[in-house]
């Protein structure tokens, strides 16, 4: 488990205590100004400035010597903020772990506080001007971005139940989009985002930036060797380059430093070859997320 899982977790997943979904949670931490303030100019998250420095030409930044190291320190302490004067409009203490579709039925059946609701994709506007409604809010979250039509689907109605929930994340991820729950801000879970990279803010910040935004999962994918016919499905769908075609021997290999732990790659099988297991009993990747 991850240093989150034993902060919050109260001895399992931090994403699986009740607890942190919990309105008393929510009043206790006065949610419901800072959520207002965050999503009134979220789109700024994209620009916000680190420690005075603009975010435009991050990656540039983050290579200088000492103004990178100076950067990224700044960047980390505003991402996993738990501080009382966290910044809204920063989004401070705001971040997630990829989570198998399994885990994220779990927490919409049974943990996610009402209402729920289902917007549009914030990342995938601001990255591709897309309008594509699969971000499912709840609790606190869910009643801030009710105040703001530019994030309501117009096509259908707006708050959903578990069960449409549970349907419509699960069309995501078989769809080949990679399940995420978030912090915001932590201790308080409020989204299950469904997203691809390099579209999602979070994944690109982890995975072309280095800044632990997004954790790996708790779990990791497991290949059965003798079962892959090596059509190479589960290649396309994934959004990590962690599956490669071998054709000298026809079967695939994973690359397991870049597994996020996702299991989408698990809907391309048609033969049983691919399965997760938990992180900690795979040999050298206990408690390696990143």
């Amino acid at each position: 488990m991850c240093q989150w899982c034993f902060k919050h977790g109260a001895g399992q997943k931090w994403y699986l205590n009740a607890k942190n979904y919990s309105d008393d949670l929510a009043k206790e931490l006065d949610l419901e100004d800072y959520l207002t303030e965050q999503w009134t100019t979220m789109e700024q998250i994209f620009i916000r400035r680190i420690k005075g420095f603009s975010s435009i030409g991050l990656g540039y930044k983050l290579k200088m010597p000492l103004i990178g190291k100076f950067i990224r320190r700044g960047a980390e302490s505003m991402i996993h903020s738990e501080k009382k004067n966290r910044k809204a409009f920063r989004a401070d203490g705001h971040f997630g772990q990829v989570i198998p579709l399994e885990d994220g039925k779990i927490i919409l059946s049974e943990l996610a506080a009402e209402p729920l609701i289902e917007n549009y994709c914030l990342c995938r506007w601001m990255q591709r001007g897309v309008k594509d409604a699969c971000c499912i809010n709840f609790g606190y979250n869910a009643t801030a971005i009710e105040k703001f039509p530019r994030f309501i689907p117009k096509e259908r109605t707006l708050r959903i139940d578990r069960e449409q929930a549970i349907e419509r994340l699960e069309e995501h991820n078989k769809k080949g989009y990679v399940a995420t729950v978030w912090f915001q801000p932590v201790p308080y879970v409020c989204a299950i985002c469904s997203c691809e990279s390099p579209e999602c803010g979070g994944l690109r910040l982890t995975n072309d930036f280095g800044l632990h935004e997004v954790y790996k999962a708790e779990y990791i994918i497991q290949l059965n060797i003798d079962n892959c016919q090596g059509c190479g499905t589960c290649v396309k769908m994934c959004q990590f380059n962690a599956i490669r075609l071998i054709p000298s021997i026809d079967r695939v290999i994973i690359d397991y430093n870049k597994c996020m732990g996702c299991g989408v790659c698990r809907h391309a099988c048609k033969y049983d070859a691919l399965s997760l297991i938990p992180r900690e009993e795979f040999p050298g990747f206990d408690g390696k997320y990143w």
